[in-house]
């Protein structure tokens, strides 16, 4: 046995881990394993090596939860800096958000009836994020100059969901009277199926409508200005 090897038994023998051997003597751990598989710990050798690795394991935690505490401060601070971007908004940037809005979650195909497009069509956006709901609703009003008795809201419920409680919730979001909602719509529940956890949108999800076909059209325009834009910064901007 070379000195190295017979260094290493005697400091498992005495309960060190590979780690503080591998420290001690530089040996890699991999090689210490092969070694020491064999090797059998008296009660007082297990018992040390039982201590390190509980002290091991503590320092661990608290060094994990160190990083996580970081980590999350780190998080804190970038959000922070981020939210405080954001300021005021100006009219074209409200016009911009609620275009970019209706682009993402808006009803936008034509009508179709009796396999013929028709020309009327209604505003339709659907959504469960409150802070959405308020800020197209903000849109409607301070950009589409859509009064408020012309909103029409229409709630999308699960089997489990209180309508009641639902329609006050609602009613809370969008600052608008229980004369504004029409017929609540009843989903199936996916929650049934584990498909999504049972308690994911616990107030359902809200459709906002407005019966205006010109409006409608001037908020396709906008996001047609928007497809624009974006298709020329593509052409004449992004290096070659």
């Amino acid at each position: 046995m070379n000195q190295a090897r017979a260094e290493a038994v005697k400091l498992r023998l005495k309960g060190h881990s590979y780690n503080e051997i591998n420290k001690k003597l530089g040996i890699p751990k991999s090689t210490l394993a092969n070694w020491l598989r064999n090797i059998v710990l008296s009660d007082s050798a297990r018992q040390r090596l039982a201590k390190r690795l509980k002290i091991g394991s503590l320092v661990l935690i608290k060094r994990n939860k160190m990083q996580t505490h970081e980590a999350r401060q780190r998080a804190h601070l970038i959000r922070t800096f981020a939210q405080q971007r954001i300021g005021t908004f100006t009219n074209q940037e409200l016009l911009l958000a609620g275009a970019l809005l209706y682009w993402a979650e808006g009803y936008k195909r034509p009508l179709v009836r009796w396999g013929r497009e028709i020309t009327s069509h209604p505003i339709s956006f659907v959504n469960a994020d409150e802070d959405m709901v308020r800020l197209f609703i903000k849109f409607l009003r301070d950009i589409l100059n859509i009064v408020s008795g012309d909103i029409v809201l229409s709630m999308r419920l699960y089997d489990h969901i209180n309508e009641q409680e639902a329609l006050r919730y609602w009613m809370k979001v969008t600052n608008l009277t229980k004369e504004n909602f029409r017929t609540t719509t009843r989903l199936v529940s996916l929650a049934s199926q584990r498909k999504r956890p049972f308690n994911r949108l616990p107030y359902g999800m809200l459709q906002v409508g407005v019966y205006d076909t010109p409006k409608f059209h001037e908020i396709m325009g906008l996001i047609e200005g928007v497809r624009s834009q974006c298709r020329y910064d593509i052409v004449h901007k992004l290096p070659r």
